[in-house]
């Protein structure tokens, strides 16, 4: 069903609601979330210590909870710049199938229950860990920040860096150096990332009002921050196995990755402006994402296989 049908549907027929499962499921942002999930179970098992599986399992759905929780609050707040934004206009409030009222009850109720359940599950340091990294996101991210500065993917990268250090503190009752590594690989991750991909939506953002780098700072200033935050992330990446949490595989994956994450933010770097294919920026966002996920995945196995083996 089109917006368009679902508007005049909803017009006709007062109070009425067209969501379907689907379309809160849609609510919690599931691509993210799988990212949650992957880094928080890796500070999970990587963390030194021991929880019951039982209470492990309800703990990391508790994390992923949230995380969903604070995606729901996210497209509640943001319904009208998605509304506008070619990308996200079919998401379930803009599009007239979900409410925003139910939106922001069904992310409030989600948000509250995540952080009763980890705090049950496991510790209650951990709770309000995962209730500050909601706040941070739905409240000073989204509500405060993402509107206002050209820095907001910054900003809004150390809430989604947070989850690993979560998972770390639901093991241990607090946080380290190891997890704190975890969180700095996936905020340093983040801005290349998304202003690879806010470089070619530029036109999107525009029409959205949201101060972008490249809307603001243009795409050369844009270009240069990418390639120095990937000569930031790449050594950071390497670290895990340079402080003896992530074995010689992980070293050497790592190390290989970063080296071609380098040469891509390279041919960004040297994109003419104004290009109108931005095929470099276009490899480099989908190169990301396989990145972060091969990093992640890794420590995982290799830390699942260490357990295994004792």
């Amino acid at each position: 069903m089109s917006a368009i049908d679902a508007t005049d549907l909803r017009a006709a027929r007062p109070g009425i609601s067209l969501a379907e499962p689907g379309d809160f499921l849609a609510l919690l942002k599931p691509r993210v979330m799988s990212l949650v999930i992957l880094t928080a179970v890796t500070g999970y098992l990587a963390a030194p210590g021991h929880m019951h599986p039982v209470l492990g399992f309800v703990s990391l759905l508790a994390i992923a909870l949230g995380a969903g929780g604070s995606g729901a609050l996210n497209m509640w707040y943001d319904a009208d710049i998605d509304r506008v934004m070619k990308r996200t206009a079919g998401r379930p409030v803009p599009s007239g199938r979900v409410s925003a009222g139910g939106a922001l009850a069904f992310g409030l109720s989600l948000s509250i229950l995540s952080v009763i359940i980890l705090g049950l599950a496991s510790n209650w340091f951990a709770a309000a860990f995962l209730a500050f990294t909601i706040a941070f996101y739905a409240v000073f991210y989204t509500m405060g920040l993402k509107r206002r500065t050209a820095q907001n993917i910054v900003i809004g990268g150390a809430a989604g860096a947070f989850p690993p250090m979560v998972a770390w503190a639901a093991v241990t009752g607090g946080v380290s150096l190891e997890s704190f590594v975890l969180f700095l690989i996936i905020f340093l991750w983040t801005p290349p990332h998304f202003w690879a991909l806010a470089l070619f939506k530029m036109q999107d953002y525009g029409a959205a009002g949201i101060p972008m780098l490249p809307n603001v700072a243009g795409e050369r200033s844009t270009r240069r921050h990418i390639f120095a935050y990937t000569l930031l992330l790449v050594p950071v990446g390497v670290l895990p196995y340079v402080l003896g949490f992530g074995g010689p595989v992980y070293g050497v994956v790592s190390l290989a990755l970063g080296l071609d994450f380098i040469r891509r933010a390279f041919l960004v770097l040297r994109m003419p402006d104004r290009d109108p294919a931005m095929v470099p920026a276009k490899k480099l966002f989908g190169f990301s994402i396989v990145y972060l996920f091969a990093l992640f995945s890794i420590l995982l196995i290799e830390r699942v296989v260490a357990l295994w083996m004792v």
